[in-house]
């Protein structure tokens, strides 16, 4: 009997050592939460003394909010006899640190509550989500760069994102002026007065001036301590900032402007915070470089006429250099539309609109990316789709040009069908304007019997065949009819464009 006692003896000793060492702190609670027993050594990161806690109730122990989360969590697992579990944040030294509760039950009417510290885990967790909304937001702008060319918009949201996810208080961005050579204030958000808006600074004057002088960040932690010029404005000293950042924007190795950030509280960036403000920098000089490269061709083709169509020829060579499969197709194309559309007693007025949209008819595949516009193998449904969204693209980078505005049609329209199950639209009929029904028709008899990588020419009798089979189904049967007439009557020509 004594050797039985003295290996119990021996046992308990080694199982309070256990729990001594063990990381994790234990509470035997009884079905009220009183606490019977407790075991571990992280007692401090619970309450500021372990002492006397036998017969304390454990919601007097913890804050009340907790404590009272705990006696629920006692009372369910002694109710359904079952592991219940509690996840809750502590306020401990100026920081917030995670637990993780399992209680247990035991003994009837008892519960084993085993705490854990896991910070460590929610930090992480949290990391990676931060970290998930970040390429969630640099998608979302890589997306509205490459199909927006509205400057002010795209810089307005971008700067959504900035103070989104960064949490910060406001944001601006200051163009440079390369005519005049200042920095000018073109956006903003987050402030409560118009103090930066006549902003106009030379390259070295101010934070933004020396940022995009020395193309480094700025970074002030306290505005309210230094002699700057923000606060000799009496408006912007209402702002209350005290942290800022000035973020050169460079495209091509060229300053392009400064993204301007505010904080009215002290700002403590840890290095994920940092690379992510340079990321977004990056993302808006590529906006502004965009739009400046738009804005310019935009300005180049407000002299002739002759001027304007060699712009758009230059545009549908650069694709076809770009798409040498696709080489002379254009050229085609064009000749043979317009021969289309004068059978069909169209004006001279109304020609010179088809021209141009049959020559820019697929400048949107210039916003396609090389991997799938230049793939030698089938494409996959998710790249077809996107090859799908071409006549969009080619409208949003066409329709802000005044003089391509009546020429839109062909661009936006060639996939249209008849019947109503072409896209982008899915017109039918007469819907369809008669450019892109008179295109449509030129367009696929031209690229069947065109070699491509993926398949070889049709003979001229099976495109033909396939044109009858498709008429009144995919294409016009009216423009079908005169299209066999001048194939009946000559080769289609190929015109050289000028």
């Amino acid at each position: 009997m004594s050797l039985l006692i003295e290996n119990m003896s021996s046992s308990s000793i080694q199982l309070g050592a256990i729990f001594e060492a063990f990381p994790d702190v234990l509470f035997d609670l009884d079905s009220n939460g009183r606490v019977l027993d407790y075991k571990g050594k992280n007692f401090s990161l619970l309450a500021s003394s372990s002492r006397g806690f036998i017969n304390r109730g454990i919601q007097d122990i913890l804050p009340v909010e907790i404590g009272e989360k705990f006696q629920k969590a006692v009372e369910q697992a002694n109710l359904n006899r079952e592991t219940v579990s509690l996840d809750f944040p502590l306020n401990i030294v100026n920081s917030v640190r995670w637990f993780e509760a399992q209680f247990v039950p035991s003994a009837p009417s008892r519960v084993i509550a085993i705490v854990r510290d896991v910070t460590k885990y929610k930090q992480a967790e949290e990391k990676i989500q931060s970290q998930l909304k970040h390429l969630s937001a640099l998608r979302s702008i890589d997306n509205l760069i490459s199909s927006s060319f509205d400057l002010n918009l795209t810089l307005s949201i971008l700067l959504s994102h900035v103070t989104a996810r960064l949490n910060v208080d406001a944001a601006a961005i200051l163009l440079f002026n390369r005519e005049s050579r200042f920095i000018e204030f073109t956006t903003g958000i987050g402030f409560r007065t118009d103090a930066l808006q006549g902003t106009h600074l030379r390259l070295g004057e101010g934070y933004a001036g020396l940022a995009a002088l020395h193309r480094k960040t700025i970074h002030i932690p306290d505005l309210q301590h230094r002699k700057t010029d923000y606060l000799r404005s009496p408006v912007f000293y209402k702002e209350s900032f005290i942290s800022y950042f000035g973020i050169p924007l460079i495209a091509k190795g060229q300053v392009c402007g400064v993204l301007e950030i505010f904080h009215r509280t002290a700002l403590e960036p840890d290095p994920d915070w940092l690379s992510f403000m340079e990321t977004l920098a990056g993302q808006a000089a590529i906006a502004i470089e965009n739009a400046t490269l738009f804005r310019e061709l935009q300005r180049s083709n407000v002299e002739l006429t002759r001027a304007y169509d060699s712009t758009i020829d230059g545009w549908s060579r650069a694709l076809e250099l770009r798409d040498r499969d696709t080489e002379g197709h254009t050229q085609r194309v064009t000749g043979a539309t317009l021969q289309l559309a004068r059978r069909m007693n169209l004006s001279e007025a109304e020609l010179v609109h088809i021209r141009r949209g049959a020559i820019l008819h697929d400048i949107g595949k210039m916003a396609i990316p090389d991997s799938i516009l230049l793939k030698s193998t089938a494409l996959t449904d998710t790249e077809k789709e996107i090859i799908k969204q071409h006549p969009r693209y080619a409208h949003d980078m066409l329709s802000s040009i005044p003089y391509l505005n009546q020429s839109l049609d062909i661009p936006l329209y060639h996939h249209e069908k008849w019947d109503g199950t072409g896209y982008p639209e899915g017109l039918k009929g007469e819907q369809i304007p008669l450019s892109a029904r008179l295109f449509a028709v030129v367009d696929v008899f031209d690229a069947i019997t065109s070699d491509r990588p993926y398949r070889s020419a049709w003979t001229k009798e099976k495109a033909l065949d396939y044109l009858r089979d498709q008429s009144g189904k995919h294409f016009d049967p009216k423009v079908v009819v005169e299209f066999m007439k001048i194939i009946g009557e000559s080769q289609i020509p190929t015109v050289t464009l000028s």
